[in-house]
């Protein structure tokens, strides 16, 4: 089994859009601690850097 993996929030959007029209409010912030599943999220390089881009839900726990 695979084990999670570390990572630190660099930005975050909007939040998820419900069926009303309105946006859920997200549980992680900028500069937050996280664990993530390995297999989770798409990886995209934005200038020298290689990010990884996760939805809210793959994200296992927030580190504090």
């Amino acid at each position: 089994k695979e084990k999670p993996t570390r990572g630190k929030v660099v930005s975050v959007g909007d939040g998820r859009l419900l069926d009303n029209g309105k946006r859920s409010p997200l549980q992680v912030k900028a500069g937050n601690r996280v664990l993530f599943s390995s297999y989770a999220g798409d990886t995209f390089k934005l200038g020298t850097r290689e990010l990884l881009l996760l939805r809210e839900e793959d994200i296992l726990a927030v580190i504090e």
